[in-house]
C-alpha cells in the first residue's frame, strides 16, 4: 500500500520572504527616482518607497519569528536586500551632492564596513561559526536608515523643514561612528576563529 504524503508548501513564497523580495524590488525604484534630484515629486516618491522598504526590514524578521516562517532563502536574501538598499542610496546621494565634501568619508566608512563584515560572515559560515547581530548593530542600522531618509528628502524636505539636509548629515556621521564600532566588534569576535583555523 502506497502512502501519499502531503506536499510541503514551498517557503519561497511565504510572507516573510515576499517582504524581502519587495525590498529588493524597491532598490532600482529608489535609484530611478533619484536620477531626478531636483524634481520634488521624484524626491518625495523616492522617500516614500524607501520608508516602506525600511519598514519591511523590521517586518520580515518579525513575521519570520512570530509565524515560524524562517527559511534558508530568507536568511540569505535579508542582509543582501539591506546592503543593496543602503549602498544604492549612498551612491546616488553622493552623486547628486546630497552627501558633499568631508561627509563622503562617512559614506565610504559605511560601505567599507558592509563589505568587510559580509566577507567575514561568509568565511565564518564555512567554519560553521555564526556571528550574531548585536544590539548596537541594530541601533546602527536604525540611525543609518533615518539619516538616509532625511538625505533622500533633500531639497524637497528643506521646503517643509529647514535643516533637513544638516540633520541627515549629522545622523550619517553618527551612523558611521556606530559602523566603526560594530565593525571592530565583529572583527574582534571573528578574528579569533580565523587565527584558530590557521593554527597547526
Amino acid at each position: 500500500m502506497n502512502v501519499v504524503l502531503p506536499r510541503r508548501r514551498s517557503t519561497a513564497l511565504n510572507l516573510a520572504n515576499l517582504l524581502t523580495y519587495g525590498r529588493l524590488v524597491a532598490v532600482p525604484v529608489v535609484v530611478a527616482l533619484l536620477f531626478w534630484p531636483q524634481d520634488e515629486t521624484a524626491r518625495w516618491l523616492a522617500l516614500a518607497v524607501f520608508v516602506v522598504a525600511a519598514i519591511t526590514d523590521y517586518l520580515d524578521g518579525y513575521v519570520a519569528r512570530t509565524y515560524a516562517q524562517s527559511s534558508a532563502l530568507g536568511r540569505m536574501l535579508d542582509p543582501i536586500a539591506d546592503k543593496l538598499l543602503v549602498a544604492a542610496c549612498l551612491l546616488m546621494l553622493c552623486a547628486d551632492g546630497s552627501i558633499p565634501g568631508w561627509s563622503l568619508w562617512a559614506a565610504i566608512v559605511i560601505l567599507c564596513r558592509e563589505i568587510l563584515v559580509s566577507g567575514l560572515r561568509e568565511y565564518l559560515a564555512e567554519l560553521k561559526v555564526g556571528v550574531p547581530v548585536s544590539r548596537v548593530a541594530k541601533w546602527k542600522t536604525g540611525v543609518q536608515l533615518v539619516a538616509l531618509g532625511f538625505l533622500i528628502a533633500g531639497p524637497a524636505g528643506e521646503r517643509v523643514l529647514a535643516g533637513t539636509g544638516t540633520v541627515g548629515l549629522v545622523l550619517l556621521w553618527l551612523a558611521a561612528a556606530l559602523t566603526l564600532y560594530t565593525g571592530w566588534d565583529y572583527m574582534r569576535s571573528g578574528i579569533r576563529h580565523v587565527i584558530d583555523d590557521d593554527t597547526p
